[in-house]
C-alpha cells in the first residue's frame, strides 16, 4: 500500500516535469493505475481482516476519497488533452 501510494505522487511529479503534454498524460495514467491498485489493496486488507470490520465506515471514507482523487485525475488528464490539442 505504501509503494502504491508513493507511486501515485511520484508519477504525477515526473509527468509534470516532462516537456510534452503526451508524456505528462502517460504518467498521469500510470498514477491513476496506482490509485486503483491502492483501492484494491484496501479492499483486500478489509477482506483479510487487517482492517477491523468495525471500521468499515473508515474504509468507505477512504475508498470515497480515492474515487474522488481518480475523478480529479481524470479531469486533469482531460485538461491536458485539451491543452495538447490547442498547441497543434
Amino acid at each position: 500500500m505504501i509503494r502504491a501510494s508513493r507511486s501515485v505522487t511520484a508519477n504525477l511529479a515526473e509527468g509534470y516535469g516532462r516537456f510534452h503534454y503526451k508524456e505528462n498524460i502517460q504518467f498521469c495514467r500510470q498514477a491513476r493505475g496506482s490509485l486503483f491498485e491502492l483501492t484494491d489493496h484496501l479492499t483486500v486488507a478489509l477482506d483479510e481482516k487487517y482492517i477491523n470490520t468495525g471500521n468499515t465506515g473508515e474504509f468507505k471514507s477512504l475508498r470515497t476519497k480515492y474515487y474522488n482523487l481518480i475523478k480529479k485525475l481524470n479531469s486533469y488528464i482531460k485538461y491536458l488533452k485539451i491543452q495538447m490539442e490547442k498547441t497543434k
